[in-house]
């Protein structure tokens, strides 16, 4: 494929004003973000379901709407992971049909964040960045890691630092420099952009942002193409700063007016963890105003986001589509994992088990139909956050190593156990 620049500017996403493609995130004017812009009319000269199909099976396949001037230089391979049909589990959340977008096993680091890092390095290493660094509540970081670690650029990655170890670990194993922040993430957050503005380091999530959130849409190119071409009825997508929710909306809208899909109506929803819930309750209360969360209480760390930077506009999102919000239990949070587990095999993070949970409330509650579609976003492994669930799921049972020990202790108590 050519390579052609089809994104044309970074835009204001309140005033519109247009900005040059540089490393800056936020309008000088009303200190609205900013995002790309793409010149449409050129993208709809390449790009076509047939062109789509001829190439490699990987996010970028939809190379024209993505933010970067040439061909990727981080991250070829990430992306295009299964959509997987979900029979049992749709039957056990009582919904006539469920579909699992399945980026558990994303490459290479199996959360969604590698589509967004893979962007928003590729766009770097063109700026001419050679160290790139970000706030992370554990996925963006071990992703930010490896794929630096790939590319061969210098990065730091700030976390706050009572993480679980897996995401730990899944950082340092890349030679990065893991720096913990005792404190939220909104802390860390606020620190990054300190860094970022006094060194001037590629921060993927601060002045790298407008490239790194496009990332996220190709999840949404992906649910479009494997449904056959059509936009999904329903949408469940977990909130930390709501970016997500907001660009799979984008990705729809963009295969609609490109007339890659057609364009039918859908509900985008979203979830989040009741003790770290600030969009969820905000759309809940009617209002767009996202009370910040000062200290999050929840165990799932990846979401826990108290300021989130997207969640006027994931609230927009949700109301321009019909969709709704739901919050769930940190009980309920683990019931989502292992239903996930035991009904469609898929081992999720806590992300997952908010997703599932709260698809459950919201087909319990009519907002989805026991008669509807409906896809759930799964965004990462259960590998990465087994705290949570130790000692939640059941526990090996210990034999000699005879038959008549397995016939007492384990084949005669299962077929009583059946028969009850």
């Amino acid at each position: 494929m050519e390579s052609k620049p089809f994104f044309s500017n970074l835009k204001c996403r309140e005033c519109g004003r247009l900005y040059p493609k540089q490393a800056i995130h936020v309008c000088e004017f009303d200190f609205g973000p900013l995002e790309a812009a793409y010149d449409y009319e050129e993208i709809a000269k390449s790009i076509s379901r047939k062109a789509i199909e001829s190439r490699p099976h990987t996010m970028w396949r939809y190379r024209e709407l993505l933010p970067i001037d040439n061909e990727p230089t981080v991250g070829a391979q990430v992306g295009f992971t299964p959509l997987v049909k979900a029979d049992r589990l749709a039957k056990v959340l009582g919904i006539r049909e469920l579909w699992i977008k399945n980026d558990t096993v994303n490459y290479p680091t199996l959360s969604f964040k590698d589509r967004v890092v893979s962007v928003a390095l590729s766009r770097a290493k063109e700026l001419g960045f050679q160290i790139v660094a970000c706030a992370s509540t554990g996925n963006l970081a071990n992703s930010v890691a490896a794929n630096a670690a790939a590319a061969g650029l210098k990065s730091y990655v700030l976390i706050p630092s009572d993480l679980e170890q897996g995401k730990v670990l899944g950082s340092l194993i890349y030679g990065t420099q893991v720096i913990g922040i005792n404190g939220a993430y909104d802390q860390v957050n606020r620190l990054c952009s300190e860094i970022a503005g006094k060194y001037g380091w590629g921060f993927v999530n601060v002045n790298l942002r407008p490239y790194y959130a496009e990332g996220s849409k190709t999840m949404g190119f992906e649910i479009c193409e494997q449904l056959g071409w059509r936009i999904p009825q329903h949408t469940v997508v977990p909130m930390a700063s709501g970016s997500l929710l907001t660009k799979i909306h984008k990705a729809y809208k963009e295969f609609s007016q490109l007339g890659i899909v057609s364009d039918t109506k859908f509900k985008i929803h979203g979830t989040q963890a009741t003790g770290c819930a600030p969009i969820s309750h905000a759309l809940k209360k009617g209002t767009d105003i996202v009370k910040p969360v000062p200290k999050p209480d929840t165990i799932v760390k990846s979401l826990a986001i108290g300021t989130p930077a997207d969640g006027y506009y994931a609230i927009h999102s949700m109301r321009q589509t019909g969709g709704s919000a739901e919050d769930v239990t940190d009980d309920e949070v683990v019931e989502g994992i292992r239903m996930l587990a035991e009904y469609a095999g898929i081992f999720a993070e806590t992300a997952g088990g908010v997703t599932v949970a709260g698809a459950k409330k919201l087909i319990q509650s009519g907002h989805i139909g026991a008669d509807d579609s409906a896809v759930l976003c799964i965004t990462g492994h259960g590998l990465k956050t087994q705290e949570a669930i130790v000692g939640k799921c059941g526990e090996a049972r210990i034999i000699a190593p005879n038959i008549r020990e397995f016939e007492e202790k384990v084949y005669a108590a299962d077929m009583a156990a059946s028969k009850a």
